[in-house]
């Protein structure tokens, strides 16, 4: 387990478990979905974990690349599809760390779950103004093959809780949760509380603002793709910044060109690199 700390943030990653972020905390008050990292028992109870080399769904696990198909796990119980890439569900080695910085690196070799090799590094800076993060991943296999980065960070939905951020459309969803078109949008401007959403919004300008009685947040990262998925029964807000729309790689088979989804496709020894930073200041 490892533990950062600058100013009034302290953060806690737990690299075994999906190299994921257990926790982040502004002083007592937590700014992800926080547990302690000794605690967790699941990444998908942390307050945020990398999505690599793939975002959200590929529909009904199976993936077609190349004039081959390959069958992939479907690794969220009984989600129908595969989810979030591999690097969630995978231990993670801690290549350095000291009180305020750590670099985690994941190596995948083929496997049911996915059947290119990569590596990975994830890179963690605090700073008394926020958390600073950095993903790269390295196609390893002998061919071309589909790439993807992102980050789902949970947010914690207090009282009050506000989002807005812009964008010039989104993928509506259909009722097997993958996409069915791109429609105009202008993105959200809007009470937490009152959202029911789970969109990936496309031209987004590479900042959302959180805010509530408690503090204010800000992330930003390069990427222009933007998941955000709440609704009433939730006590968080998913915000996820990702380099390509969700079901991509079908979307790619079916025809749709590769820049328009933001898909990448790596070529053997080719990389990519995506970076994020949440913020966060009292209120």
């Amino acid at each position: 387990m490892i533990e950062l700390r600058a100013g009034r943030l302290r953060c806690e990653l737990n690299p075994p478990l999906g190299g994921v972020v257990a926790g982040l905390w502004l002083d007592d008050q937590p700014v992800l979905r926080s547990t302690p990292a000794a605690q967790l028992k699941t990444a998908r109870l942390a307050g945020a974990y990398p999505l690599v080399p793939f975002s959200n769904r590929i529909a009904h696990a199976s993936l077609v690349w190349q004039g081959t198909q390959h069958p992939l796990v479907r690794n969220n119980g009984d989600e129908p599809h595969a989810i979030h890439g591999v690097g969630w569900q995978r231990p993670w080695e801690v290549l350095d760390s000291d009180a305020t910085s750590a670099m985690l690196a994941y190596e995948h070799r083929p496997d049911a779950a996915w059947p290119f090799a990569f590596d990975c590094s994830h890179t963690f800076r605090l700073t008394p103004r926020g958390l600073e993060m950095i993903l790269a991943m390295t196609n390893q296999s002998g061919q071309p093959a589909p790439a993807g980065l992102g980050w789902h960070p949970y947010f914690v939905k207090r009282p009050g809780s506000r989002i807005a951020f812009r964008a010039d459309s989104r993928w509506e969803m259909g009722p097997d949760k993958l996409p069915t078109r791109r429609a105009p949008s202008e993105g959200i401007d809007a009470e937490c509380a009152s959202l029911d959403v789970d969109h990936c919004y496309d031209g987004w300008d590479h900042v959302v603002h959180l805010s509530d009685a408690v503090m204010k947040v800000r992330v930003r990262s390069d990427l222009t793709r933007l998941v955000v998925f709440t609704n009433a029964t939730r006590d968080y807000v998913a915000v996820e910044p990702v380099s390509h729309v969700n079901n991509a790689v079908h979307l790619y088979a079916g025809g749709a060109p590769a820049q328009e989804l933001g898909l990448r496709v790596l070529q053997p020894g080719e990389s990519m690199m995506a970076q994020m930073e949440i913020e966060a200041e009292a209120t």
